[in-house]
């Protein structure tokens, strides 16, 4: 994502006052209603300039205050007792003037039949004391530790009466007031705060933001504020040059409505993640000079039904009223996938409910309004068949991952603000990154550039490009302690992979070897091909199952048992084997037959889509038994090899031990041994995920 001059993303120009500038030319945005429809433009809350966010609590306010002054007036509280001391409480009790008392531990509570005048030191804010006179008709005082016996029989003698319970002190009218009201008017701020949190970034506050959640969230970048082009694109140039004639027909559509033609209603995305769809979007954007409305698909969807119906209506409203305009909707199968399978309330559901309203959006617009959807998805499988359709998105562009030169084209592009040393070769650094996407070269750049900073250099070199990438692909190094024994198994695991990388034909080059714990391993044997492959042999599938198994295939040979440093070996190897028998039809037993599940094809995961088993349970056993059959064959073979190579593979495990890590040119010096060249003629299958 490019960068305006003052360093800020263009995707914030919305919250900034990007709109001041159309209002005052009589743009689209000039033409666009006031906030809260209220007539010339006056807000609801209160005239332009007042602070919204300041008026809703002072009617809550005012109520309370209201309230306490009402209250105090018409309903004044009984007074409080006044503290007198107990030798004048006594006098008051022969005297005949006390008529009740009450008791609360060591504390007497009563009244006067006659106010008594009392004398009270009050101290005031300045600190002076202050004496006044009270009269005083309810009284208390504390009854002393050392009073002897005899206080009741002389307050029946007097004909007081005394109390059970204790009088109880009166309860200010503001203490009354909160507990009655509290609770309500807390509900009330939450209720206001939670409005203003759903409320859209340009709606009102308060009750506005509540009346607004159906208001479109997209975030709108103005014609000319795209800094984006397809100078910024690189490596995927079929994709770019498929939306070339979108970005012309923005910019002169007479030249296709002339002849009768029409540009398409949506274009769809479809690739792997980080391959530039997003990039690419706001590319077509940039070069056409158009406003760009982008909104993830998972932010229609809110906990309240019509909600996101509603957003996608307000999107295409403000899209037609900026017209020629594009709308990007990222990840569209988080809203756009098959209906009819939702789990809980079925047809009912918000995601349906805002599907729906896309069709109808797209069916309702024409493509003479200037308005074009772009969207993008990494899981075309789960698509519902209506988006898809003519006249939705008629178009679907593939964004695949670069080959070697598309690699060295991203590079290109992301290496323009760093300072490279002489010996950096783009060209090397692009063929040894088969299978990475544009995402995952800018992360290595940006790796790079790290590790050459806490190296306190002035450049990033080769070296450093190699160690990130190594970073990233094998993962971080970790600092263990292993006992020798353990190291020396690792060696001996790591050998066998590498000796069979070496003797199997056609196997993947071998361009470095380790016994450092990196990630969850501990240690790794990385091959890399030589170009990118788009075809695979079934000799090439075996000889990859056969390299696989030569870390179990050497300990069983060496140390004659097993450990579970195998696992992630084992896992390739299943799933090669079933997919050589049940996708790409390479066993003789089961025959030339498709029996795997539909699986998302750019995620890499098991089955998106439940479906019931398409064979037998013969067919089932018939498959188990050609996978298993596989991999024991590769199995023996990777034993036999080890065991032919056996010197090689000790002289390789030797020199790991002693020095960690090699890379290509020192295995083969070690180990003395030449790379099998792949047989020819040998039946080509298709690559996994085709």
């Amino acid at each position: 994502m490019s960068a305006d001059s003052s360093g800020r993303s263009p995707w914030l120009r919305r919250s900034e006052g990007a709109d001041d500038a159309p209002r005052a030319q009589g743009g689209p945005a000039a033409r666009r209603p006031p906030p809260g429809g209220a007539p010339g433009g006056v807000p609801p809350f209160g005239p332009p300039g007042t602070p919204v966010g300041c008026s809703w609590w002072l009617l809550p306010l005012a109520l309370l205050l209201l309230n306490y002054v009402v209250v105090a007036t018409f309903f004044p509280g009984e007074g409080r007792p006044v503290e007198v001391p107990y030798t004048l409480f006594r006098e008051q009790v022969l005297a005949g003037n006390v008529t009740v008392v009450a008791t609360r531990a060591d504390v007497i509570e009563g009244e006067f039949a006659a106010p008594v005048p009392v004398t009270k030191a009050t101290r005031t804010f300045l600190g002076q004391e202050v004496r006044q006179e009270l009269e005083v008709t309810r009284f208390r005082t504390t009854l002393p530790s050392f009073a002897g016996p005899g206080l009741e029989e002389l307050l029946l003698e007097r004909g007081v009466v005394i109390e059970a319970e204790t009088i109880s002190e009166p309860r200010s009218p503001l203490l009354t007031l909160l507990i009655s009201f509290g609770p309500a008017l807390l509900m009330i701020g939450l209720l206001l705060w939670l409005t203003r949190r759903v409320a859209s970034p340009d709606a009102m506050g308060g009750l506005g933001g509540a009346l607004s959640m159906g208001r479109s969230r997209a975030r709108r970048v103005d014609a000319g504020e795209v800094k984006v082009t397809f100078d910024d694109v690189a490596g995927i140039d079929e994709a770019e040059n498929e939306l070339v004639e979108i970005v012309d027909f923005l910019k002169n559509p007479q030249k296709y409505t002339r002849l009768g033609g029409t540009a398409p209603k949506g274009v769809l995305l479809v690739g792997p993640p980080g391959t530039g769809k997003t990039l690419l979007a706001k590319a077509v954007a940039g070069e056409a000079g158009v406003p760009f409305f982008s909104m993830n698909a998972s932010e229609f969807v809110e906990m309240i039904v019509g909600v996101g119906a509603a957003r996608v209506r307000d999107m295409f409203a403000e899209a037609r009223k900026a017209a020629p305009a594009i709308i990007f909707i990222d990840e569209l199968d988080a809203i756009g996938r098959r209906r009819g399978r939702a789990v809980l309330t079925g047809g009912n559901s918000e995601q349906e409910q805002t599907l729906n309203q896309i069709l109808t959006e797209m069916d309702g617009m024409s493509t003479k309004e200037g308005v074009i959807v772009i969207a993008a998805t990494n899981m075309p499988e789960v698509l519902d068949p209506a988006l898809l359709r003519a006249g939705r998105f008629d178009r679907r562009v593939m964004v695949l991952p670069p080959d070697k030169a598309g690699r060295k084209a991203i590079l290109e592009v992301h290496v323009r603000g760093v300072p490279l040393a002489p010996d950096v070769h783009l060209e090397e650094i692009a063929a040894i990154t088969p299978g990475l996407v544009g995402a995952d070269l800018r992360n290595l750049v940006n790796e790079a550039a790290l590790l050459a900073a806490r190296r306190d250099k002035d450049a990033v070199g080769q070296d450093d490009f190699h160690d990130a990438l190594e970073k990233i692909i094998l993962g971080p190094e970790r600092k263990l302690l292993l006992k020798r024994e353990d190291r020396e198994r690792v060696a001996y695991h790591e050998a066998g992979h590498a000796i069979l990388g070496l003797v199997v034909p056609g196997a993947d080059p071998v361009t470095r070897v380790s016994i450092t714990p990196r990630g969850q391993s501990l240690g790794v044997t990385y091959q890399r091909p030589e170009d990118d492959r788009y075809n695979f042999s079934e000799g090439y599938l075996r000889g990859k199952i056969i390299a696989a198994l030569g870390g179990r295939a050497a300990e069983e040979l060496v140390y004659g048992d097993r450990t579970t440093g195998a696992e992630n070996d084992l896992q390739q190897v299943t799933r090669l084997a079933y997919g050589m028998v049940t996708r790409w039809g390479m066993s003789d037993t089961v025959g030339p037959v498709a029996l795997a599940g539909p699986e998302g094809q750019f995620l890499g995961g098991p089955e998106v889509l439940p479906r019931e088993r398409p064979y037998s349970e013969a067919t089932a056993q018939a498959v188990d038994e050609a996978a298993r059959r596989i991999v024991d064959e590769c199995y023996r073979e990777a034993l036999r090899l080890l065991t032919e190579h056996r010197p090689a593979l000790d002289r390789l495990a030797a020199a790991l031990m002693e020095r960690e890590t090699l890379d290509e040119k020192q295995v083969l010096e070690v180990t003395g041994l030449r790379r099998q060249a792949e047989p020819e003629g040998v039946a080509q299958a298709p690559p996994e995920g085709a």
